[in-house]
């Protein structure tokens, strides 16, 4: 595959499947405004749910496909072994992102709407910095997820669109702990609202990045790295900052209920197209 190869259209579908994953914050930030207090199981189910899909996809499908395209590049061996480094490569790029991220920052630690009513002066200059900086660190987050539903959509429609549907969802809380801090420091829905929206548009921006500086050179060969790194980043996501937040805002049994669903409704959607 090159870039001469890629259809016009099938770049539209794979850059508006990333945008809509992206601005799903602005979903997460438009549901804290007509909460009136946080469900946790809801969040605790769908994070389950957006970890079990993309834990799926990444080890049934996308490790798979980056495998058999490095096979075919080289020998067996050879595919095979390209195929592990470059899974546990994406790992170490999400994981380096991560550990250069304050953990008091965490994009998934958020805290409940009940908790910002009355918030003191000082409360509210501490919600704004926090409200600030999570939008920073999911912009930073976003952005290999974008380059991962943008590279994954434009080789397979049906895998990218299971692989947006997954971020959104988790893109929807990401978007509560940006605008519920900063709505209730400022008490301007709209700036809530506008720092939440825009945190998500770093998801596009990685995939117009990774179109640009990637693209011309996507042999099989980089088709298989690129996809095999995705699958990494992906597992990582999901033990790392998924699994854990939705642990944390409802019952075990709940998250685990979301994952298995996630699973499921991932391994059907695959069957129905073979």
């Amino acid at each position: 595959m090159n870039i001469e190869e890629i259809e016009f259209s099938n770049l539209l579908m794979a850059f508006g499947l990333t945008l809509f994953a992206g601005l799903a914050t602005g979903i997460g930030s438009a549901m804290a405004f007509f909460a009136k207090q946080t469900n946790t199981k809801f969040l605790s189910i769908s994070l389950g749910f957006s970890a079990g899909v993309m834990i799926y996809v990444s080890f049934v499908e996308i490790l798979e496909k980056a495998k058999d395209s490095l096979i075919e590049q080289y020998d067996e061996v050879m595919g095979t072994w390209v195929t592990v480094a470059a899974f546990f490569g994406g790992i170490l790029l999400i994981a380096l992102i991560d550990k250069f991220i304050p953990s008091a920052e965490n994009p998934h630690e958020m805290e409940s709407i009940e908790d910002m009513n009355d918030a003191s002066p000082n409360k509210k200059r501490h919600l704004m910095r926090m409200g600030m900086f999570t939008a920073l660190a999911i912009g930073i987050h976003n952005f290999p997820e974008g380059l991962a539903t943008f590279t994954a959509a434009l080789t397979d429609p049906n895998l990218g669109i299971a692989i947006a549907v997954a971020i959104a969802i988790h893109n929807i809380p990401e978007g509560i702990a940006v605008s519920v801090p900063i709505y209730f420091a400022t008490g301007s829905k709209k700036k809530a609202f506008k720092l939440s929206f825009l945190s998500g548009l770093a998801e596009p921006i990685g995939a117009i990045v990774g179109y640009l500086i990637l693209m011309p050179f996507l042999t099989p060969a980089m088709f298989g790295i690129i996809f095999a790194g995705v699958a990494g980043i992906m597992v990582f996501i999901s033990l790392d900052e998924l699994l854990p937040a939705a642990q944390k805002y409802g019952e075990h049994h709940l998250s685990i209920y979301g994952l298995v669903a996630g699973m499921a409704v991932m391994a059907l959607s695959l069957l129905l197209f073979l």
